[in-house]
């Protein structure tokens, strides 16, 4: 298995393929790829349409997938609000790689029979595939997408994004081999000797106590374990020093533990999620989730430091598994890079310090997909992370 990484930030689009692509071939050794996955600016979306038909004329044998992104990411670098395009290649032996278009007319509902899935993905659970979904916002429920997947192939890695920079259906590109896609989504399902770990990156710190709610319908709380949630947070406000109580007011989240099993509690396993509403009559706050009776929940904070920390503390625990990557992607929100954190390339490069020069591409997403406590989610500002390996040991190991 072998990977490589380009990013070239010439214009227009075409030219900038070929920079990229003469530095794909130079570090693939002269090898063919099986699979290329072409991100390009969001500006120009018939720039984005002629990278797809370069790359098809150039790598006939590869699996070709891409899309338009607010901001673009190669060779271990970020390129935001600029003329760009980011290659990502990877030689895969013994790995059978096939794409797949899904629109609101072909998708299934979420616990439809599973044949229909398999029937779309050309996957069967059997064979353990790992998904690579790419998805425009406007066009496809990306959680009906994810949740039937999910039904279909659970525990298996499924990672992505959704398509950024446009303003209305239309504006995006989804790109699939030598088709090219306005509306829907698009998926690779990867057999055979691969394994993809994820790490998702949420950028949230817990504050206060972890709670138990006690009383809820849908995604509305009525009753904490200690007392309604207005009165929490009352409490809770009190409590924190003068920075944490701005960042409560601007940047204050919930943390859901989304396991049935009661296992050891880790806040840095929460799914994070938007508060939405308030009733100030009867205290209760309504979260952008559904939520269940005695589900362990948690008020969060956010902010670039916070980001910054949670994005060292899940990089290196990775880095202390002891697992080489032979390549990575990364599926950024458009609210993290240089607009939160004050410079380009923060998350790529401690990436690259923490884990080594991994060849790593990917793009700014409107959404990010990826797996919290074994299911998958489509997630906000978070930076969602594929890091792919052989799945069997190579000969010299």
């Amino acid at each position: 298995m072998k990977w490589a990484s380009a990013l070239s930030c010439k214009a227009p689009a075409p030219a900038a393929f070929l920079e990229a692509a003469a530095e794909l071939d130079e570090r693939l050794g002269g090898a063919s790829p099986d699979l290329l996955l072409a991100f390009a600016s969001a500006g120009d979306p018939a720039g984005c349409e002629a990278v797809g038909e370069l790359a098809a004329q150039r790598y006939p044998g590869a699996l070709l997938a891409g899309c338009t992104g607010h901001g673009v990411i190669g060779d271990a670098r970020e390129a935001e609000e600029v003329p760009a395009v980011a290659l990502t290649a990877a030689v895969l032996p013994e790995v059978e790689c096939t794409g797949f278009h899904v629109d609101m007319t072909t998708l299934p509902d979420p616990d439809a029979e599973i044949s229909l899935w398999t029937r779309i993905s050309g996957a069967t659970a059997h064979s353990r595939p790992s998904f690579l979904l790419l998805a425009d916002p406007f066009t496809i429920d990306a959680d009906a997408l994810i949740e039937g997947l999910d039904h279909a192939y659970p525990g298996a890695p499924k990672v992505g994004g959704l398509a950024s920079g446009g303003e209305e259906a239309g504006d995006h590109r989804l790109l699939l081999g030598r088709d090219v896609h306005r509306s829907g989504a698009v998926g690779i399902a990867l057999r055979g000797d691969v394994e993809v770990e994820t790490i998702i990156a949420q950028g949230c710190r817990p504050i206060g106590q972890p709670m138990l709610v006690t009383r809820c319908h849908g995604g509305v709380v009525h009753e904490l374990d200690r007392g309604t949630p207005l009165k929490v947070l009352g409490e809770l406000f009190q409590s924190l020093d003068v920075r944490d109580r701005a960042l409560m007011q601007e940047s204050l989240f919930v943390g859901l533990d989304m396991r049935e099993e009661r296992v050891e509690y880790d806040p840095h396993e929460l799914l994070v999620r938007n508060i939405v509403g308030a009733d100030q009559q009867s205290g209760a706050v309504a979260i952008g989730a559904a939520l269940r009776p005695m589900q362990v929940v948690q008020f969060m904070l956010r902010d670039a430091h916070t980001a910054e920390e949670d994005l060292r503390r899940m990089l290196d625990r990775r880095r202390h598994s002891g697992k080489r990557a032979r390549g990575a992607l990364l599926f950024s929100c458009t609210g993290r890079g240089a607009g939160l954190f004050g410079h380009p390339d923060h998350d790529t490069g401690m990436f690259e310090e923490t884990l080594g020069p991994v060849p790593l591409g990917g793009f700014f997403c409107n959404g990010e997909i990826g797996p919290v406590g074994g299911v998958t989610f489509l997630h906000g500002y978070t930076s969602a992370f594929a890091l792919f390996r052989e799945s069997r040991p190579p000969p010299d190991a």
